[in-house]
């Protein structure tokens, strides 16, 4: 039994990600579970196309996407993802979609599947700011998530999924005003909401 965990490149030249310096952190097992660890790009499209191709050939049992979310004081785990692309900036490839439908006439949105409140507490509990966030945005963050949830909910695919934003690390603000978190408290926060994602999955085993 597998979960697929995934962070992404860095973008808008910067030269870390956040959530591929926490993700690739994690445990390889929890609980007998393995925790597979993927690095994405942050490409509109390819981004998702990446994760799809590989829930399809190695059937996750959950899908849990990872992205940094600049200027938050908390790790926040997404509520929702919506039908449509708008760049403030071009992703890694120079696409800067405006108004873009993610998937033409479907719906407008999705919830996650994610236990999202028992992450939230899950987090709280291990010290380190968190709340829950019912915005992600509508770039490549927010595209991978609908993506994501569309295919799983039209497919019927039984893997849950969602959203999870990390905040800068202390090493990406350096001189800078912007807020930011240890690494470590970072990955120890990650790891406690991954690991209410392994126990869903057991649960829903059973």
């Amino acid at each position: 039994m597998k979960i697929l965990v995934t962070g992404f490149t860095p973008f808008g030249g910067q030269t870390i990600n956040v959530s591929w310096k926490a993700v690739k952190r994690l445990p390889d097992k929890i609980d007998g579970v393995e925790i597979c660890k993927m690095e994405i790009p942050t490409v509109f499209g390819k981004s998702a196309d990446t994760i799809l191709e590989f829930t399809r050939r190695a059937k996750p049992r959950a899908v849990i996407v990872v992205g940094e979310a600049g200027g938050r004081k908390y790790i926040t785990p997404e509520r929702v993802a919506i039908n449509v692309d708008d760049a403030r900036m071009p992703d890694n490839n120079g696409q800067l979609p405006v108004d873009r439908p993610i998937v033409k006439g479907a719906r407008e949105a999705y919830f996650t599947t994610l236990p999202v409140r028992k992450i939230i507490e899950a987090i709280d509990q291990v010290g380190v700011p968190v709340q829950i966030s019912n915005s992600a945005g509508t770039y490549v963050c927010n595209h991978v998530m609908y993506r994501l949830l569309h295919e799983a909910n039209m497919a019927q695919m039984p893997f849950l999924t969602g959203f999870i934003h990390l905040p800068y690390c202390e090493e990406q603000v350096v001189g800078k005003d912007d807020p930011a978190l240890p690494l470590q408290d970072i990955c120890r926060g990650l790891e406690a909401g991954v690991r209410v994602v392994v126990e869903a999955v057991l649960e829903r085993e059973h």
